[in-house]
């Protein structure tokens, strides 16, 4: 990956294509579970996402290989997928980006106000 792709993001967007692709081969209830999924993780994400992508890679393999064992997306997942997401991304209640940046503006004003 060249400077210009992490830039742009192109190399993501490449990466995502191919994911959107394995998708398609999977059943509709996995479709519908991987839009979920992808719903409930992107919070967790980086301001780049990229800390996300490997995560994905791993969700889908999942996905992949339990589907083609003939299981439905509801045994494997359960009825909690936003709870599947936060043991993905690390323990309940996992910083988001927003939370990430209002720690990092307090602590900056604190320090400001500390002078």
């Amino acid at each position: 990956m060249n400077n210009w792709e992490k830039i742009t993001g192109s190399d993501m967007t490449k990466e995502f294509n191919i994911f959107e692709a394995r998708v398609k081969k999977l059943p509709a209830d996995y479709q519908a579970a991987w839009e979920k999924i992808k719903t409930n993780l992107w919070p967790h994400s980086d301001f780049t996402g990229r800390n996300l992508m490997p995560i994905l890679d791993g969700v889908l393999g999942l996905l992949e290989e339990t589907a083609a064992d003939g299981q439905s997306a509801g045994e494997v997942l359960g009825d909690d997928i936003k709870g599947f997401c936060c043991a993905l991304v690390g323990e309940e209640g996992a910083k988001s980006f927003r939370d990430k940046w209002r720690k990092q503006l307090n602590n900056n004003i604190a320090k400001k106000l500390d002078k």
